[in-house]
């Protein structure tokens, strides 16, 4: 399973790193990239309730993502994710939330992993390490 023992990151590949704020062209990267195989069970460390089930490409509805909105209002976005749970779904703390999809196909030579990205109750990104430093 993931995010119950510490997780590791996605480190540089053919398609850059992921660590929070690695360069993406003209833009830096809004979340952290932790690899996991395809199919690996994805746990939610926070409890909150299921506010979004959304699509990261509008050309591939293929890949999916999952956003839990937590008690202080920061939205944790799970990308790459086959999700179990439903919309206003509640979540708590440590459950599975889904599995993670297989990006090899769409990204030749990428690391497989789950992106997570939180935003603050200002919609400002967050390092999700920041909230995870205890893991």
């Amino acid at each position: 399973m993931m995010l119950l023992t510490a997780p590791q990151r996605r480190e540089q590949d053919a398609h850059g790193s992921g660590h929070f704020g690695a360069p993406r062209g003209n833009r830096t990267h809004s979340g952290i990239d932790y690899a996991v195989l395809p199919g690996t069970k994805i746990v939610c460390p926070v409890e909150g309730r299921v506010t979004k089930l959304g699509y990261p490409y509008g050309d591939d509805l293929s890949f999916r993502y999952v956003q839990i909105t937590d008690h202080y209002g920061y939205d944790w976005r799970f990308f790459y994710v086959e999700p179990f749970v439903e919309l206003d779904d509640l979540v708590p703390s440590n459950s599975i939330i889904g599995t993670s999809q297989n990006l090899l196909n769409k990204y030749p030579g990428i690391t497989p992993h789950l992106h997570l990205e939180i935003k603050n109750t200002l919609g400002n990104y967050v390092d999700p390490e920041t909230l995870l430093n205890d893991w």
